[in-house]
């Protein structure tokens, strides 16, 4: 995308005093770091603004970047700018007086499917959201002003959903905004501590997860975390979807799922694969996301046996048809 929608971004973050920014609902570390982010980074550069971050939910394991703010009166809302990052859908927005705002500004990285925003920056090819904040400053540096707290903040967006730059949506330009943040002095040793230590119980968890991985007829990888589980090993919803990763290289499976058990008795479903593309399966089952990395609900244990034969069936027509696949 031109950088004219850069510039018509940058326009209107000056021309309004009050900021909003949010994201979407169950927050990751691309979410929550692009939204802080940019908050730190407007409020360096605009110190006589007022711009909060507010949600609804939020998570323990990303405190450490900073807390968000408290819910305003509808009011607030009337003269005020508001930013959605990281949100495919409006129904996703985790604060749900978002469109109370005077303008909203959709900046996001998944597949286009619904542009509710008065402006749309969105890049599907992206890395990350975290990364779209960095190139907007990189366009801007002669304006905005970057800072090790704002660097720290979208480097952790860009690290976690880049899987540490392992993912195949990495490019140089994702290598190259990136330094731009390291310049900060970003304390990266601490920063991985915070998000990759793990408390010795979830060790003990590994043992049962690898245990009980199962292995469709074509090689799709799952594994159902049910609530006995979450609480016998004192898991939270965070460190439940995290488990996706202990599956994520059994040779063979380019596709591979993590059930968890919700305590609304719904099932939430993480998905991933190299190779295929999964965001279709997920949208059949209520969710969506990237070609090679997204989620669902199903409302019913049946539903696993469904989506499960759905995925199967995606990798025989892969395996058939391709030879690029280990």
């Amino acid at each position: 995308m031109g950088k004219e929608v850069l510039n018509q971004i940058l326009q209107k973050i000056k021309d309004y005093q009050k900021i909003i920014i949010t994201r979407h609902v169950r927050p990751d570390g691309d979410c929550v770091g692009s939204t802080l982010g940019l908050k730190y980074l407007l409020q360096e550069t605009f110190k006589d603004k007022d711009i909060r971050v507010i949600n609804e939910d939020y998570v323990e394991y990303l405190k450490f970047l900073g807390e968000e703010d408290q819910q305003v009166d509808k009011s607030f809302y009337q003269d005020a700018l508001v930013i959605v990052v990281d949100t495919a859908t409006d129904s996703r927005v985790s604060n749900k007086l978002f469109k109370e705002g005077k303008e909203i500004i959709k900046i996001d990285h998944h597949i286009e499917t619904c542009p509710y925003g008065d402006i749309n920056w969105v890049e599907e090819e992206k890395s990350a959201a975290a990364e779209m904040i960095a190139e907007l400053y990189n366009n801007f540096k002669d304006q905005l002003v970057m800072n090790k707290k704002a660097a720290t903040a979208i480097y952790t967006g860009i690290i976690t959903d880049t899987g540490r730059f392992r993912f195949a949506s990495v490019n140089g330009d994702t290598l190259r905004n990136a330094s731009i943040l390291l310049d900060q002095n970003i304390d990266t040793q601490k920063l991985f501590a915070q998000l990759y230590l793990k408390d010795f119980n979830y060790y003990k968890l590994q043992g049962k997860i690898f245990k009980d991985i199962k292995i469709t007829e074509n090689g799709v990888a799952y594994v159902y975390i049910t609530n006995k589980i979450k609480k016998k090993y004192k898991l939270s919803m965070d460190d439940a979807s995290s488990l996706i990763s202990m599956i994520d290289s059994i040779k063979g499976s380019i596709i591979w799922v993590a059930f968890i058990d919700n305590d609304d008795k719904t099932i939430r479903v993480r998905l991933r694969s190299r190779f295929a593309e999964i965001n279709k399966i997920a949208e059949k089952y209520r969710g969506g996301g990237h070609a090679q990395a997204s989620g669902a609900v199903l409302h019913h244990k049946k539903e696993i046996k469904e989506i499960l034969a759905d995925l199967d069936q995606e990798i025989k027509n892969y395996k058939e048809n391709n030879q690029d696949w280990l």
